[in-house]
């Protein structure tokens, strides 16, 4: 079963209504660019080189882009379907008529929807039952651990060094690379039409979803308020030095609306 790593922390923003509470979050050990992929595909029973697979993937990464580009889904079975959606000004055009890509469409995204059919689905509920999950902390008690037992003679060599380095990073690193939680701000329930603003500490950028979906660093980037016209969930993340939050999560409702989505005025 894999192995997620995951560590425990604090809310610190004093503006969220979850100020105090305590959440987890995953510890990603590492960031793999195509070279390092290719290799480990190279060494996990594959007849090709690294350099092959690197090919490959490469190929297949300017592929993706092309077919994108040119108005394509593209499914990876097993994976799930990449596409692209239109992020639009605020407040859009008077008419039909009036609507122009220059004046009306800000930015152009690359989303991602994982594999939901029943043999293979990676969506995030189904992902979460094959993941078995390990408190960071607890590797790191047990490196310091094995490194007490070791003594100061083998805590000098490159093994049990590293270990001991990883277990004072992690301490200290968990203390600094936490980053608050965004607020998401707007009157709900709501008659015609409410605007949604979200904030979150200074110099993090925010990214968010308004379909349901938990956020990620693709999510859309939030620069101004923006307007719903129906009930919608919106859940939001702050990033800052390449660190997450946890997602916040607020829900506007429309009065006299029974369901749980759909308008939004960008067009996202």
């Amino acid at each position: 079963m894999a192995k997620i790593i995951y560590e425990v922390y604090q809310n610190q923003n004093s503006y969220s209504q979850a100020f105090g509470k305590w959440y987890g979050r995953v510890k990603n050990l590492e960031s793999l660019n195509t070279r390092k992929l290719a290799t480990h595909i190279s060494e996990h029973g594959s007849i090709y080189t690294p350099d092959v697979v690197y090919g490959v993937l490469e190929k297949f990464r300017s592929c993706l882009i092309e077919m994108l580009l040119n108005s394509k889904k593209v499914k990876i079975e097993g994976l799930g379907t990449f596409y692209t959606t239109l992020e639009c000004n605020k407040g859009g055009a008077v008419s039909k008529d009036k609507f122009n890509v220059n004046s009306h469409v800000k930015g152009l995204h690359i989303r991602f929807l994982p594999e939901q059919e029943q043999e293979n689905n990676i969506s995030s509920r189904q992902f979460l039952k094959q993941a078995e999950f390990i408190n960071v902390e607890s590797l790191l008690k047990s490196e310091d651990s094995d490194s007490g037992n070791g003594g100061s003679q083998q805590g000098g060599n490159s093994g049990s060094g590293s270990g001991e380095n990883n277990g004072n990073s992690g301490n200290s690193g968990s203390q600094a690379e936490s980053v608050d939680a965004p607020t998401i701000s707007g009157e709900t329930p709501f008659d015609n039409t409410t605007q949604v603003t979200l904030s979150g500490p200074e110099g993090a950028e925010i990214r968010y979803t308004v379909d349901g979906s938990a956020p990620t660093a693709e999510s859309q980037l939030y620069s101004e308020a923006f307007t719903l016209t129906d009930t919608v969930l919106v859940k939001a993340i702050a990033i800052k030095n390449g660190v997450s939050s946890e997602v916040a999560s607020k829900t506007f409702t429309k009065n006299g609306s029974g369901d749980n989505g759909g308008g939004f005025d960008t067009g996202s």
